[in-house]
Formats: structure tokens, sequence, C-alpha cells
């Protein structure tokens, strides 16, 4: 039954569904662009999770992205959210809001 309530959306909280909903856990600036590390739990790991944003032309832009990187502790996953996050800025930089 539970599966049907989340697959419907009448289940209850976090803790019914098995994973939190993200939230920022921390940010930082890098080069012009904000981080923020949301990594969310999931089978009781940390998932790999983060939003990247920058004003560009007035206009807030953010790209989001999620990784299959798993961690048995907050702190882990969101420095890791940051390492990925600052790869991602060098390989691609404003593309990623293309």
């Amino acid at each position: 039954m539970s599966f049907l309530k989340r697959l419907f959306g009448l289940g209850g909280g976090a803790d019914e569904a098995g994973a939190a909903a993200p939230k920022a856990a921390a940010s930082l600036e890098h080069e012009g662009y904000v981080i923020r590390a949301t990594p969310f739990k999931d089978g009781g790991q940390w998932q790999l999770c983060g939003v990247i944003a920058k004003e560009i032309d007035g206009t807030l832009r953010e790209y989001r992205f999620v990784r299959a990187d798993r961690f048995g502790d907050v702190d882990t996953a969101v420095e890791m959210a940051f390492v990925k996050a600052r790869l991602i800025i060098a390989e691609q930089g404003d593309r990623i809001f293309g």
C-alpha cells in the first residue's frame, strides 16, 4: 500500500517515502557561480546532488545535477557536490545553461 500512496502522491512525509527532499545543506561562490549542495537521503545513504546558479543578462539561471555517488554521511556528500560542481564549471562553463 505504501508504494501506491507514493505513486499517487497520497504518502505522508519524507520518512514514509524513504527519501528526504533535497534542501541546500551549504553553498559557496566559485568563479562567479553559486554552488548549492543539496544531497538527499536515499536508502540509508546520502546521494550526491547540487545546483549551479549564475545571473546572466539579469536572469538567474540554474543547473541541477544528480550523480549516482552515495556517501555514508552528509558532510562528505556536501564536499563531493562542491568538487563535482567545480569540475562541471571547469569543463562546460556557461554551456550548462544552454
